[in-house]
Order: C-alpha cells, then structure tokens, then sequence
C-alpha cells in the first residue's frame, strides 16, 4: 500500500508523538521520491564547517534487506519497513571543501575571497586532525542529520527507529565500504504495525545546571 499522508506542521507536535517503532507494516510502500524529499530535509542539518560528511545508503530492495537481517542482528524491522537508511560518516569530507565553498560564492552567499579562504582553511585545518579527531567529527555530525532525519519522516507522518545493534564489520563487507567512511547508525522508516510506546525523561533539573557543574 502507498499513500500520500499529511503533513504535520506543528513542530512540538512533532518532536513529542515521535517515538521509535519497532514494528512497521510490512505492506506500505513510501516512494523514492519522497524519501528523497526526507533526505533533501534531513541534510539541512548543520556539520562542522559545513563540509556535511554524511552519507546515506538507502535500502528498499527486499533481497538486499534479507542480506541486511542477519547483519542487524536479526531485528524484524529491517525488512518490514518500507526502507532502511544507513548513515556513513566521511572522515576525509575535508577534500569536499572546494566544491562546496565555491558553490556557495556562485550563489552569492559569501564574497570570493573569504569562500576560498574558509576552504583552504578547512583543507588544511582537517587534513592535519589526527584520525580520531576527525572520526569523532563524523560520528556527531552524523548523529545530527540523523535526528534531523526521524524528524522529517515524523513530520510527514512516518515512523522511524534508529538502531545501533547490528555488526559493523559485517555491514562493511555487504555493502564493500570504504575505510575512509564511519558507520554512524541504521534508521528503519515505514508506518508503524504497532505504535511505538511512550518514555519517561528525566526531569529537566536532574541534566541542567546554570554557569557551572557540580558531577
């Protein structure tokens, strides 16, 4: 089943009924070009000095998803949902500096000489980060186009759920991914079977703390 869904335009409406679902309907379709119209949303989301490393691998194909299942650690919602979303973080997005600092003179957003300064500057600056530093980088720059992205597919009236359970290796091989991206997270998106259950939070005085921190 396909169907068009409304629109939820309301954001704190949004950000309390999204809730991560783990049992999805395994007969509705969500199309390519609506995912793509979530996606073109979801990678809105800011990234350290704009050089957006994420990557997506989207998987729709019921043949790719049984591969994905065992990977997943056999979590049912991988082949259930209408797709899966992997998100990759690309350590060396640094050598995208040009591209994207030129665009952004062509389209007038910043004057020529500060866009070729700004992307020397990150050429450099990333290129000279030792590894770690720069896959911390990507794994927090993934993690917010990912929110970013559950809350697209929420506001569309989807459902999602990200999943940290499944065999990084193993994911590597299926897919043949390069050393240079980080796997970041699955995100299942469809329409729930069963809607996901209501959590708690802790209450806001017991994470804040004003001008100073006592652990």
């Amino acid at each position: 089943m396909s169907t068009g869904l409304k629109p939820e335009t309301e954001f704190g409406k949004v950000i309390r009924d999204r809730h991560s679902v783990r049992k999805y309907d395994p007969s509705w379709v969500i199309s390519n070009e609506e995912i793509q119209e979530i996606l073109n949303e979801a990678i809105l989301a800011p990234s350290s000095s704009n050089l957006q490393p994420w990557r997506f691998i989207v998987i729709t194909d019921p043949e790719v998803k049984a591969k994905l299942l065992p990977v997943a650690n056999n979590q049912q919602q991988v082949v259930d949902a209408s797709a899966t979303i992997a998100v990759l973080g690309d350590v060396h997005a640094y050598e995208n500096a040009d591209v994207i600092y030129e665009s952004a003179i062509a389209k007038g957003i910043m004057p020529s000489d500060l866009g070729l300064a700004m992307a020397k500057r990150s050429r450099e600056g990333y290129s000279s980060m030792p590894d770690q530093k720069r896959k911390e980088i990507a794994l927090i720059d993934g993690g917010l186009v990912s929110m970013q992205l559950m809350l697209a597919a929420k506001a569309r009236g989807y459902d999602t759920v990200p999943m940290g359970g499944f065999n990084p290796a193993a994911f590597r091989e299926l897919f043949q991914i390069p050393e240079r991206y980080e796997t970041v997270m699955l995100i299942a998106l469809g329409k729930a079977a069963v809607e996901g259950h209501p959590t708690v939070r802790l209450p806001l005085e017991s994470v804040v703390q004003w001008n100073s921190f006592e652990g």
